[in-house]
């Protein structure tokens, strides 16, 4: 998709796809690029990488340890082990090229079959979802939603970064995919590329030998069906609550937040990538240096706040129910 990458302070640059796309929020410039190698299973200090200019709240710390007591993304024996590990068993086996295909045509082609409902109503049909590709909860999905968005707005109290906010809000609506019937592990968890090798740096990569791709004559080299380095916004990800949540908004014409935000929407289950370091014979000069920072101070939010006390959704909903009105999702969209 087509996207503009200016700063968000200018106006976005005309393109030439028919739905307007929201413009690139200026890249933290002293973000740390190996952050992922920094993060340590103590305390983590949220003011330590940011923006510039962000008035962030220097006393603000992460819960140690995830819901139960345990590291964060522990994935060799967590208290959700079984429950887990089925769920990546499933979708490093089974998600092929053609799946994704499938997959898109059902979601993202047929936008508007499910209904249209507003954002915060899907975000309350959410109380009904536990991921199971998740051992670091088993809460219901809504409350980690305001969690995510209640840590970034604590740490970054300026109202003039309140999209991120409203991102963090925002991320896994697309989950109402299994609300709706889908199978959790078409919907859930870590994201990859198909139609090129996949990564040993993906969790469970034991897995991915089942997969039919594997074998593939072209899927299974480096490059694959890609040429090299042609940007992520050309890769065909395992389809999940990303991408369709990227694809709700997208196409909804008000949309007004940042494509920073809307990166983190489509990127942020993408560990393999913004953790890890993998994949980066697909990425941009642009992925890498303007995407990927977003991404990365977004994903400590959505990752360490796991631990931390739950907010009170009822006094919360006012606040950004109107969030969504200024973004020009308040309204009706269609799922």
């Amino acid at each position: 998709v087509p996207v503009c990458r200016v700063k968000q302070e200018q106006p976005p640059k005309p393109a030439p796809n028919p739905k307007p796309v929201p413009c690139q929020a200026s890249p933290p410039p002293h973000f740390q690029a190996n952050r992922g190698e920094n993060q340590k299973m103590g305390r983590h200090d949220a003011s330590d990488v940011r923006p510039d200019g962000l008035v962030v709240n220097k006393d603000l710390k992460f819960a140690e340890k995830n819901q139960f007591g345990d590291k964060y993304r522990n994935y060799e024996d967590s208290a959700r082990q079984s429950v887990v590990q089925e769920n990546y068993r499933k979708s490093h086996t089974l998600f092929t090229v053609d799946k994704v295909e499938q997959l898109r045509q059902k979601w993202v082609h047929n936008l508007g079959a499910h209904g249209e409902f507003s954002c915060m109503e899907v975000l309350e049909l959410l109380d009904l979802l536990v991921d199971d590709s998740d051992p670091d909860v088993d809460i219901p999905n809504s409350l980690h939603a305001y969690m995510t968005a209640e840590a970034i707005r604590e740490a970054y109290p300026d109202e003039k970064w309140d999209w991120f906010w409203l991102t963090g809000l925002l991320h896994d609506l697309g989950k109402v995919m299994s609300v709706w019937g889908e199978e959790q592990w078409c919907v859930v968890g870590d994201t990859f590329p198909v139609g090129c090798r996949f990564s040993e740096k993906n969790v469970f990569p034991e897995f991915f030998s089942e997969n039919p791709d594997a074998k593939h004559v072209v899927y299974g080299t480096e490059n694959g069906m890609y040429a090299p380095n042609c940007g992520l916004s050309e890769v065909k990800m395992s389809f999940g609550h990303d991408e369709y949540m990227f694809q709700v908004l997208q196409q909804h014409a008000s949309n007004k937040l940042p494509m920073s935000g809307m990166n983190m929407v489509r990127f942020h289950s993408f560990y393999a990538w913004h953790t890890h370091g993998a994949y980066k014979h697909l990425t941009t000069k642009e992925d890498e240096e303007e995407t990927l920072p977003w991404i990365r101070e977004f994903n400590k939010f959505d990752l360490y706040s796991k631990g931390d006390a739950v907010p009170d959704p009822v006094k919360l909903k006012p606040m950004y129910q109107a969030l969504m009105d200024k973004y020009g999702i308040g309204g009706k969209l269609r799922w």
